[in-house]
């Protein structure tokens, strides 16, 4: 089997390039052959490559620029998303494609089921959620992956932004009334290969059915209680490394605005991917204490 990998130098993209290669081929071009800036460019690739699944991991993923920059985010992130599906209906290949959290505003009181009203308070919201529309419209087989407050031992992500500043202050002030489960990216790189090999199997006996999929850690937390576990977990698991931080200090989002408005409420059910493909991510804080070791490991 061959599959086509976008975006392999992000942080999902870089573990998808190890978590598939047991199903097949992988073929991961890097931006130069596959730029999701320019879509016009995508049929052409897969028609070449003749993939049996296209997994997209790359996307706009700055999410305040994208306030400034609404008409390359939309271009990459629905546009391009948009094309990949036709072209995937071409080829008679499946497509599994990652959105956000970001596609809901936030002001329900539990956790966001698969089909709760969507509306999103941000350009990248807006253009993740065109991205979803534009699959669902194309006619192939997909997977959506909707995930949300990602993190990597590699990248720019929130996790080493604390370890990193933590390292530089004594006193740390972050946001406290958001809520939602970080999600370690090779957790949903793992689950993703799973359920990939099972709708392979599934497209193979004729029974198949696309879909829309939650996919986060389990639990949930703040961004405040995730600096706190970040801190507490790394004294432990990373002994050498400098952290003057001695206190992380509560505050709500007013007290830090933001180019983009973010969701108070990030929490994603995930009922729907356990009862698909019997997939449930482990609780946040288990998969940091093992991103945390990878890191140690260096």
């Amino acid at each position: 089997m061959r599959i086509l990998l976008t975006g392999a130098r992000g942080q999902v993209g870089w573990e998808l390039a190890r978590s598939l290669m047991p199903l097949g081929e992988v073929i991961a071009p890097g931006r130069e052959r596959c730029d999701l800036a320019r879509p016009e460019t995508l049929a052409a690739l897969v028609a070449e490559l003749a993939p049996q699944v296209i997994v997209n991991a790359a996307a706009y993923t700055a999410v305040d620029r994208a306030e400034t920059e609404e008409t390359l985010a939309h271009r990459v992130n629905a546009e391009a998303v948009g094309e990949l599906a036709v072209a995937a209906r071409r080829a008679g290949a499946l497509l599994v494609h990652y959105s956000t959290d970001y596609v809901f505003d936030g002001s329900k009181a539990g956790a966001y089921l698969e089909d709760d009203p969507v509306a999103p308070l941000n350009a990248y919201g807006r253009g993740k959620l065109a991205g979803e529309q534009a699959v669902a419209a194309a006619g192939c087989d997909y997977l959506i992956f909707r995930t949300t407050w990602v993190y990597a031992a590699r990248g720019a992500n929130f996790l080493l932004t604390m370890l990193r500043l933590g390292a530089e202050r004594e006193v740390l002030r972050v946001v406290a009334d958001q809520f939602g489960a970080p999600t370690w990216a090779r957790n949903i790189a793992d689950a993703s290969a799973q359920a990939v090999a099972q709708a392979c199997r599934e497209r193979a006996a004729g029974n198949f059915r696309s879909g829309l999929f939650h996919m986060a850690g389990g639990g949930e937390t703040s961004w405040h209680g995730f600096a706190e576990a970040i801190f507490a977990h790394a004294r432990r698991v990373l002994p050498d490394r400098v952290l003057k931080v001695a206190e992380v200090v509560p505050i709500g989002s007013a007290d830090y605005p933001t180019p983009a408005a973010r969701p108070s409420n990030s929490r994603l059910d995930q009922q729907a991917l356990a009862a698909r493909f019997g997939l449930r991510l482990p609780h946040w804080e288990q998969a940091l204490l093992r991103c945390l070791e990878e890191l140690g490991g260096r």
